[in-house]
C-alpha cells in the first residue's frame, strides 16, 4: 500500500479530524482514509434510463401543454 504524507495542516483541522475519528470509535488516521476514499470513489453516478425510470407516473399530457406567447407566424 502506498503512504500519504499531509502537511502544514493547521492545528483546528487536525483537532476536528482526531474528534470525528474518536466519535467513530477509529483512530485520525483511519478517519483520514475514510475521508479520502468517501470523497474520490462518492457515489456512483446512475444511468439517464435509471434516472428516467424513477420519474413517477402523474398528472395528464395536458398538464404539462405549453401556450405559446408570442405572435410569430
Amino acid at each position: 500500500m502506498a503512504q500519504l504524507i499531509v502537511r502544514d495542516l493547521p492545528a483546528d483541522l487536525v483537532l476536528a479530524l482526531k474528534q470525528r475519528a474518536a466519535k467513530r470509535n477509529r483512530s485520525a488516521e483511519q478517519e483520514h482514509r475514510e475521508i479520502l476514499t468517501a470523497a474520490l470513489r462518492g457515489p456512483k453516478r446512475r444511468s439517464l434510463s435509471d434516472v428516467l425510470a424513477a420519474i413517477p407516473d402523474v398528472g395528464e399530457d395536458s398538464d404539462f401543454g405549453r401556450e405559446q406567447s408570442d405572435q410569430r407566424g
